[in-house]
């Protein structure tokens, strides 16, 4: 097996005159956490699905695993897991239903000591037993990684897994990616937020209208920033604000002299 758990060579991909991807390439090492980073619009979702085989490419080579997502999908299918935008899940089932379901889909045995061990790992035991319709947007999104990962895939795709978050919320998901790549799993997440990609990624690609502008470590993305200094320049003040900070210390009642002395004759 390749040290690459994802390998990206000249994607293109249209729709009609509007060009989304244009030449995008990049890999993804075994085991890392890799973040595509882009404003809405970049091509961060269509790469995602082209990836994950929803989408094909007009142009370009992908394999995700090993495989190649134009003639082997069915392999790369079984090697992924991918969670988009919002939480797929079900709110009348409680967390441990939601996960059972999944693991019986997937034709798993012990479905309730895979979904037990899951909501240990996500600390989401003491919720297990509750409606999802009463979980926090922190926990549902946690318990949606937490069903991606039914079967065990070596590869996960998040796609903007804290777009829509509290502080609190987007801090917990973190915690929740990281502890993914603890495993060995290979993550690759879309984010809008720069505070996130250096968070939790190994290595960082800005993807901007279409094209990769730039991939590299945090440090490395550093260094190609031009040195820059800060300047510290004191305001003077208005002659309204220096007479309005003598009137607030102005002299004795009925005093001709004081702050009015100081006013033009």
């Amino acid at each position: 097996m390749t040290t690459y758990a994802i390998q990206v060579q000249g994607l293109e991909k249209s729709y009609d005159r509007l060009r989304v991807l244009r030449g995008v390439d990049f890999a993804v090492a075994r085991g890392s956490i890799f973040a595509l980073l882009g404003s809405n619009g970049a091509g961060k979702t269509t790469a995602v699905n082209i990836l994950s085989t929803l989408l094909k490419a007009d142009a370009g080579t992908a394999r995700v695993n090993g495989f190649d997502v134009a003639t082997q999908a069915a392999q790369v299918r079984e090697s992924i897991s991918l969670t988009g935008q919002f939480a797929a899940v079900d709110e009348i089932l409680t967390g441990r239903e939601n996960l059972v379901l999944v693991a019986r889909l997937r034709h798993l045995n012990d479905a309730g000591a895979i979904a037990d061990d899951l909501l240990r790992r996500f600390s989401l035991t003491d919720a297990g037993a509750r409606r999802v319709s009463t979980y926090s947007g922190g926990m549902r999104r946690r318990l949606d990684i937490a069903m991606s990962l039914i079967g065990d895939p070596p590869v996960v795709f998040l796609d903007e897994p804290t777009t829509g978050l509290d502080p609190q919320a987007r801090i917990e998901v973190w915690q929740a990616v990281r502890a993914l790549a603890d495993n060995g799993t290979t993550v690759l997440l879309t984010t809008q937020y720069l505070e996130e990609a250096e968070q939790l990624a190994d290595r960082i690609a800005i993807l901007h209208q279409g094209r990769i502008i730039v991939d590299g470590t945090l440090a490395e993305l550093k260094r190609l920033l031009p040195p820059a200094k800060v300047e510290y320049v004191e305001k003077q003040p208005t002659l309204e604000e220096v007479f309005l900070s003598l009137v607030g210390a102005g002299g004795k009642d009925g005093d001709p002299g004081g702050p009015r002395a100081l006013l033009p004759r």
